[in-house]
C-alpha cells in the first residue's frame, strides 16, 4: 500500500467539511500530497410542476455563483498550506459524482466529514459519507467534528 499523493475532499461547505478539509491539509503537507477540493451541487427533482424551468434555471445559477464564490474562500486559504489541485464543481447525486471524480483523478483517498445524524433524520437524509465509503474506489477517511 502506498501513501495518499492525491487527496479528494468533498465539501459542502459546513463546520464538518471545513474540519475534514483542515485534516486533509494536515495529511497532505508531509506527504507533498495534492489536495483536490469537490462541491456537487444536488440536481433537483425535475418534473415538479410547481417550480418552471426559467425559475429552476435561476435557481440553478444562483447555487452555481455561492458554489463557486465557497470553493474560491477555501482555495484562497490554504493556497499557501498544501498543494492544491483544481477545484471541482459538479453537479448531480453527491454519493455518485463523489465515486466517480475520484476514479478520474485517480485519488488515492477521499478525506470527507459526517455530520453524525442518527434516527429519523439519518433514515430520511441518508449518508453521503457512509454511502461513498461503501462504494469508493479508493480508502475514505471520515474526520467528525470534535465534541
Amino acid at each position: 500500500m502506498n501513501l495518499p499523493r492525491t487527496i479528494l475532499v468533498p465539501t459542502d461547505f459546513s463546520k464538518t467539511a471545513d474540519h475534514a478539509l483542515e485534516y486533509a491539509a494536515m495529511l497532505a503537507q508531509p506527504l507533498d500530497a495534492t489536495v483536490h477540493l469537490l462541491h456537487v451541487i444536488g440536481t433537483p427533482v425535475m418534473g415538479v410542476p410547481e417550480i418552471g424551468m426559467a425559475y429552476m434555471s435561476t435557481i440553478m445559477e444562483r447555487l452555481t455563483v455561492e458554489a463557486q464564490t465557497g470553493l474560491d474562500a477555501r482555495i484562497s486559504s490554504y493556497r499557501d498550506r498544501v498543494t492544491l489541485g483544481p477545484p471541482r464543481l459538479e453537479t448531480g447525486d453527491a454519493r455518485d459524482v463523489i465515486d466517480q471524480v475520484a476514479k478520474l483523478i485517480s485519488a488515492d483517498l477521499i478525506v470527507m466529514g459526517s455530520h453524525g445524524r442518527r434516527g429519523l433524520s439519518r433514515a430520511l437524509l441518508g449518508s453521503v459519507a457512509e454511502s461513498v465509503v461503501r462504494t469508493s474506489p479508493c480508502p475514505v477517511l471520515v474526520a467528525r467534528l470534535p465534541r
